[in-house]
């Protein structure tokens, strides 16, 4: 057994989990989670921004101390859409691994599919049909799993932040700009997911920020809860209902409902429409909800680091952007 850290650097959130993993399970120790928005403005610039970067340091600063304090043994950290989709992304990356001392991995799109349907499957099995559904900041993936393995996969460059700097300009949106989010979202679907895919479709396991977040909405919870969370059932009339009672109301409104936290305020809508139009499409009445997902497969591939691929340098060692 061997204690190790993973960092999840999104492009809305940076997330971490620290747990004991053996022969291919993930038992949590601890697990944070703060909204970052590092891929704020990526999408027009191509750049990853002095505030944003400044926020995600400052968090990785305060999971170093918390790898340090809960005595892991090695930390990887990895880095999807914004890092990926930036100029001055890899030279970021650098510096994390120098600055903090932990290993780094930059993910392309397959990559990442394949890390989620790791983590999802680490405590259980996926039936044949099922669709993994991973709606992140900047892309969403999508991994059509089987029993034995993954079947098919993709990385779409939709997202909760790419899409609302695209479309929604309004506060509240107006019903043009929600309807615009769900055109773009059902067009590159429709161009990018192999008919045969679409039609054996039975079932979708959703996971990530905003499913869940939208999952602890219909819920009713007063505080989120991770253990009622997982496992739960959001049907297509919820998760909709939820969409139009996010979208009727300006952002400020949006950060007092509990449970959500009020940083996803600014994205979740976008976020929602994802997921709806996401069922939509492959005619699916709910979605089952998943705690488990790129962080824990990311836990699993930092067991299988050798000790000497981590960094030693201290934190704050130089800057790059």
């Amino acid at each position: 057994m061997g204690r190790v850290g993973a960092v999840d650097i999104g492009t809305n959130s940076t997330r971490l989990l620290v747990a004991d993993v053996d022969d291919g399970r993930v038992a949590d120790i601890e697990r944070e989670t703060r909204v970052t928005r590092l891929g704020e403005g990526v999408d027009e610039r191509r750049r990853l921004l002095p505030v944003p970067i400044a926020r995600v340091r400052n968090v990785l600063s305060d999971y170093r101390r918390t790898t340090e304090l809960l005595g892991v043994d090695r930390t990887l950290a990895i880095a999807t859409s914004a890092i990926r989709d930036a100029e001055n992304g890899e030279a970021f990356l650098g510096e994390i691994e120098w600055s903090y001392g932990f290993a780094t991995r930059l993910l392309s799109g397959h990559d990442e599919a394949l890390m989620t349907y790791r983590g999802v499957t680490s405590e259980r099995a996926v039936g044949e049909g099922t669709v993994i559904v991973d709606i992140g900041g900047g892309s969403t993936e999508l991994i059509a799993g089987e029993p034995d393995g993954v079947r098919w996969h993709d990385s779409l460059d939709i997202g909760s932040v790419r899409l609302t700097e695209r479309f929604v300009h309004s506060d509240p949106p107006t019903g043009d700009e929600l309807s615009a989010c769900a055109a773009a979202v059902q067009a590159l679907l429709a161009e990018r997911v192999p008919d045969d895919i679409r039609e054996r479709a039975t079932a979708a396991i959703g996971v990530a920020g905003t499913i869940t977040s939208i999952a602890a909405l219909a819920l009713g919870l007063d505080e989120y809860d991770r253990e009622r969370v997982h496992g739960s059932r959001l049907t297509a009339d919820e998760l909709s209902a939820q969409l139009n009672r996010l979208a009727a109301v300006p952002v400020a409104e949006r950060r007092e409902l509990r449970p959500l936290d009020p940083e996803r305020a600014p994205v979740i809508v976008a976020g929602a429409v994802i997921a709806r139009e996401v069922l939509s499409f492959f005619g699916l009445a709910e979605l089952e909800i998943s705690e488990r997902d790129i962080l824990d497969g990311a836990a699993l591939a930092a067991a299988e680091l050798p000790e000497e691929e981590e960094g030693a340098a201290p934190p704050g060692a130089y800057t790059c952007c």
